[in-house]
């Protein structure tokens, strides 16, 4: 396919809409069951005694229909090259069953690359819109593309496939090894804690993922349909140099990892006679990189550093917790990072 769009082609000032796409329960529940199986995202009538009173989408499901709608409007006749990372992320409405959602696409600003002949980055702000123009999601971040007058250099590599992770093959994956695995200390994980008793600067081992070619492929084909996430010889010609999985597949498998250790936190507080502190959504997160492509074969340890923690002021009993969370390969490169947050219940 001839590509239409390089970095000249996106003017700051510039918006586009795009969509929309259509959300149903069914889609809600199955995101939520494969990568954040908290109650409010997978059970109408636990979702109605929780935090939030009803069901919805998780904030990465919404995150990755922007994606998706991005690829398909934007990048599938471009000559994108992927994105650094996300400045900021705000989940202003919960995607709820029934959205038909659009995409809101403004050009900020486009910088030609100094150190990269023929490749710029343009910074967007994406918006995640709903059928009545209620903003759910509102994302900055940049974006590389390749310029028109470099369409017969050499693509540039961010890595050199899967041996960049693993150069001696001493991490094999089994078949059938993809997904969730909890770290090996999993039975010592302590009971979950409320908010005013969690310790700052403690850190956990959240557990890991094993990205296999077909998980990697299933979750493209669903919200990141790029030839680097989808075809191993198209990837392997890209500047990628091999099948990488999408960085919002990267994101999910975090949190299906949190989602994990706190399950066994909860169980450990019940085994105890502990109660049990409920938690809620995010309303947003920052400063998310990553940092190298996550091939086909890699095994990535995510993990979780505690960094704040204060009263919530629009929601007494609750409380806010922050964090720093990263991802870590084979070869101990952080591949994915980010600032979090997430509501927690207090103790009083």
């Amino acid at each position: 396919m001839a590509l239409r769009r390089f970095f000249e082609d996106f003017t700051p000032g510039t918006t586009e809409i795009h969509g929309p796409l259509s959300v149903d329960q069914a889609a809600i529940i199955a995101f939520a069951q494969e990568f954040d199986p908290q109650p409010f995202h997978v059970d109408v009538h636990a979702a109605r005694e929780s935090f939030v009173g009803e069901l919805i989408a998780s904030g990465w499901h919404s995150c990755a229909l922007m994606m998706r709608l991005l690829a398909d409007e934007i990048l599938e006749d471009a000559a994108s090259m992927g994105a650094p990372g996300i400045e900021a992320v705000r989940w202003l409405r919960p995607m709820r069953p029934g959205d038909a959602v659009r995409l809101r696409a403004s050009v900020l600003e486009a910088r030609r690359s100094e150190k990269r002949p023929g490749m710029g980055r343009i910074r967007f702000r994406f918006e995640l819109i709903a059928a009545d123009d209620t903003v759910l999601v509102d994302q900055t971040n940049w974006i590389m593309f390749g310029t028109r007058d470099a369409q017969a250099a050499a693509p540039i590599r961010h890595g050199t496939g899967p041996q960049a992770a693993d150069p001696d093959g001493a991490f094999p994956v089994p078949e059938g090894a993809g997904g969730d695995h909890p770290p090996a200390d999993a039975a010592q994980t302590p009971p979950m804690p409320f908010c005013e008793d969690l310790v700052i600067g403690e850190e956990a081992a959240l557990g890991s993922y094993v990205f296999t070619a077909d998980n990697i492929i299933s979750f493209a084909r669903k919200f990141d349909p790029q030839p680097f996430h989808l075809d191993e010889a198209a990837a392997r010609e890209s500047a990628f140099g091999g099948l990488c999985a999408s960085g919002w597949h990267t994101a999910a498998a975090w949190m299906k990892c949190m989602v994990g250790h706190r399950e066994r936190g909860r169980e450990a507080a019940l085994r105890a006679g502990l109660p049990v502190p409920e938690l809620g959504p995010s309303p947003g997160f920052t400063d998310l990189v990553w940092r190298r492509p996550v091939y086909a074969g890699d095994v990535i340890r995510y993990r979780s550093r505690i960094t704040d923690r204060r009263p919530s002021r629009s929601r007494p009993g609750w409380g806010l917790v922050f964090s720093h969370n990263t991802g870590i390969n084979a070869a101990d490169e952080t591949v994915f990072a980010f600032a979090g947050c997430v509501f927690w219940k207090a103790r009083s």
